[in-house]
């Protein structure tokens, strides 16, 4: 019998430290007093007081990257505790996957964070434990590079926090409070879709999943990066494409030979490992290292495509679209061309046709990857909702729209639901205060830009807060309704 490797890297979701750190104690009353500030009071409106204390941990695991190799990562454990009904006993599990971020330090036990405060007011202080994992990539994982967007990757991340964080329970610190059993899977954002590839992974491997709710993510992967290179690019696209170019670089090692072939040759240099860093944005855009707006050459790569750079239409998003386009671009016009030359023979059912299905041969090495971790293939078997807004300048309301028509079009005896915050109150509408409300902040964060001297009404305002600060919250609040009522 032969010895097993001295060095031999530990099972995947193995928890690394036992017990986990327990970082702080957030009682009720002071989370209270922290939402009960001009800042969150609308997210303590939708949350409703504080019942439960809640203990927060800080677990380290192990896990794999986007080439399947050996690595650590770590998460947020949320544990409710006090004297609250719900606040002990067997208690459902939320597991959750958080939005796009460049800080290589983000911790989501980290209370100052936006995201973790909206899961303890929402989720943890109301009896749900949290599960938040940081991804590989971040906080104290061992490896240098996010595998963004990889949904194998992704989904075996989260459930390998969720076998670790199970590891651990119950504390002795919380010994009354234990798993359920019961498990919600959601997440906003790059989290949206990462909540979405684990239910499909944990439904196709036979494992327990209550309901999920993703939340405004880029689900139809292939169909989004297809509309951005036919112009319509959305906010914040020179971070998300150097994240993704740079995690499916790293994981298949076909994206290009050369990082100039794609990068314009001022951000060549060092690409790949730029993100996820310790830099702040804001340094990373005054030092040259990457442009704030501009993805693309405002030249047409060719004459054919002189209407979509950038393109007029839909009007309500064209000064977006816009900013993607202009000197100190990221992306090289030549790889624009071969991109747009692949997608128009080799066509997205999801954009620009209207079949609603992934391109079935894509030629470019990239969009085979993005064709490769596109969301529409599966379908639900377990209660889900999708919620999001129909103007989101960030993440395309159609990846929703498509996931809706995907599950439609495929036979399943789920309850699915899909709530648009911008759509019409209807009769008996469940969400209809919801709606209201959302229509409302929208209306103050107008004001409140045409008070500062906006002329454009507020629109660029309301633009600028949307996605994160406007939608997020309201999203959460249906989230935990939809869950509750399971």
């Amino acid at each position: 019998m032969s010895a097993s490797a001295p060095n031999a890297s530990p099972p995947r979701g193995e928890l690394l430290q036992s017990p986990p750190d327990l970082l702080s104690t957030v009682t009720a009353s002071d989370l209270l007093l922290q939402l009960n500030v001009a800042a969150n009071l609308q997210l303590l409106s939708l949350s409703g007081p504080p019942v439960c204390d809640i203990l927060m941990y800080h677990i380290k695991y192990s896990t794999v990257g986007g080439a399947n190799e050996p690595t650590t990562a770590s998460a947020a454990l949320m544990v409710p505790t006090g004297f609250g009904a719900n606040c002990t006993g067997n208690r459902p599990i939320v597991l959750y996957a958080h939005g796009s971020t460049t800080d290589r330090a983000f911790n989501m036990a980290n209370t100052d964070n936006a995201e973790t405060l909206s899961l303890a007011a929402l989720f943890a202080s109301q009896g749900y434990i949290v599960v938040a994992p940081n991804y590989a990539g971040y906080d104290t994982s061992t490896l240098p590079y996010h595998p963004y967007l990889i949904a194998d990757q992704e989904s075996k991340d989260m459930i390998d926090a969720l076998t670790a964080a199970r590891a651990a329970l119950p504390l002795a610190s919380a010994t009354l409070t234990k798993d359920s059993g019961q498990l919600f899977i959601t997440g906003y954002s790059q989290g949206g879709y990462v909540a979405m590839a684990t239910h499909r992974a944990m439904q196709a491997a036979g494992m327990t999943v209550t309901a999920s709710a993703p939340m405004s993510g880029p689900y139809a992967l292939a169909a989004f990066v297809d509309a951005v290179f036919y112009g319509e690019v959305n906010g914040g696209a020179p971070i998300s494409s150097t994240l993704l170019l740079t995690a499916y670089q790293k994981a298949y090692g076909n994206i290009y030979d050369n990082a100039v072939d794609v990068f314009e040759p001022q951000y060549a240099a060092g690409i790949d490992s730029l993100l996820p860093s310790t830099t702040p944005r804001s340094q990373l855009y005054a030092q040259g290292r990457l442009p704030e707006f501009a993805l693309f050459s405002a030249t047409p790569p060719d004459p054919a495509f002189a209407d979509i750079t950038p393109p007029s239409t839909p009007a309500n998003l064209a000064a977006v679209f816009a900013l993607g386009f202009g000197a100190g671009n990221l992306l090289q016009n030549s790889y624009r061309l071969t991109y747009l030359q692949d997608a128009q023979a080799n066509p997205d059912g999801g954009f620009p046709l209207t079949t609603g299905l992934v391109a079935a041969t894509p030629a470019l090495p990239w969009r085979q990857a993005l064709q490769m971790n596109d969301l529409r293939n599966w379908v639900p078997t377990v209660p889900a909702q999708l919620c999001g807004g129909a103007v989101d300048p960030l993440v395309f309301w159609f990846n929703t729209q498509l996931m809706q028509n995907y599950w439609a079009s495929h036979s399943s005896a789920a309850s699915i639901s899909v709530l648009d915050l911008e759509s019409a109150v209807a009769a008996n509408d469940p969400h209809g205060t919801l709606k209201q409300d959302f229509a409302i902040a929208k209306q103050l964060v107008a004001v409140a830009a045409i008070a500062q001297g906006a002329t454009d009404g507020g629109a660029f305002a309301v633009a600028e807060a949307y996605h994160a600060t406007l939608v997020a919250p309201f999203c959460f609040a249906a989230t935990r309704s939809f869950f509750a009522g399971l």
